[in-house]
């Protein structure tokens, strides 16, 4: 990780910046996350959803959030890198006051992690595309099977549509936030470079930088090392991991406002867009 200095060689943003603040104010809203499970779980099983784990679960902030909804919620997050895992604990499990009870972080890979059984599994970010092989791919969906109650439910994120293969940067505004463990979060410019892609095996290099208003830049801030994996792929590696069926849901598109509407939609069919993304539920 690069820190490119501003003028004059003084103190800069990205000098003093945390990337996981940085990556939480851009990539994440685990506040919709948690809704969407909550809302296809109750609908799917006819119940409320208590117990989730979290498959490379970072800093843990959905977990944490999903523990704060109700008093009987348990969550589990599962993560190889025990730096980030720590993160999480000062800046999340720590603040969550008695119900840091009902969260247990684990370092550990997730291909090896089946218990205790839960009503959902996840795995957001995409991050589950570091398995470029299919037999690896199936091995970690049936782990998750594995790791579900009778009634269970898997998700996972995807994205997609005609931009996704090709080589580019798209940069996004974050305005200054003040968050909820104090850090202040300067207004910074996030930015999304698909650095290589290979149509032959779908092999996708991908890096996030952060830049500042006084011009450093936090150069490959995180990198990503996967396969774009398809819909129809993660679908029937889903059932040949034993999954009885699965669901796809994709974000719809406000054509007035022209950006995504925000709403994660069951769809059997869609149109192809420069840019799209959705979940893919397995339903044990």
């Amino acid at each position: 990780m690069n820190h490119k200095n501003g003028k004059n060689g003084a103190r800069v943003l990205a000098a003093a910046a945390d990337k996981h603040v940085l990556y939480e104010a851009a990539v994440q809203c685990v506040e919709a996350d948690v809704d969407f499970f909550e809302r296809i779980f109750r609908k799917i099983r006819k119940r409320p959803l208590r117990r989730l784990k979290e498959d490379f679960c970072g800093t843990a902030a959905l977990a944490a959030d999903f523990v704060k909804r109700h008093p009987r919620n348990l969550a589990w997050g599962v993560d190889l890198h025990q730096p980030t895992l720590d993160w999480g604990i000062a800046h999340h499990v720590s603040r969550l006051g008695p119900a840091r009870k009902r969260i247990t972080l684990l370092c550990d890979n997730v291909l090896r992690v089946t218990d205790p059984k839960v009503d959902l599994v996840c795995a957001l970010n995409f991050s589950y595309s570091v398995f470029k092989a299919r037999k690896e791919m199936v091995d970690y969906f049936r782990t998750a099977h594995a790791s579900l109650a009778r009634d269970g439910v898997f998700v996972v994120d995807a994205f997609g549509g005609t931009e996704a293969m090709d080589v580019l940067e798209e940069r996004r505004r974050i305005p200054a936030t003040l968050r909820g463990d104090g850090f202040k979060t300067p207004s910074f410019t996030y930015v999304w470079d698909q650095h290589r892609f290979n149509a032959v095996d779908h092999h996708i290099l991908c890096y996030i930088h952060f830049e500042f208003r006084d011009g450093s830049r936090l150069e490959r801030a995180f990198t990503y090392d996967w396969r774009l994996w398809t819909l129809p792929e993660l679908q029937e590696m889903l059932l040949e991991a034993g999954f009885s069926r699965t669901e796809v849901y994709l974000e719809g598109w406000d054509d007035d406002a022209d950006e995504a509407d925000g709403i994660f939609r069951r769809r059997k069919t869609f149109e192809n867009m420069a840019g799209w993304v959705g979940y893919v539920v397995g339903i044990r």
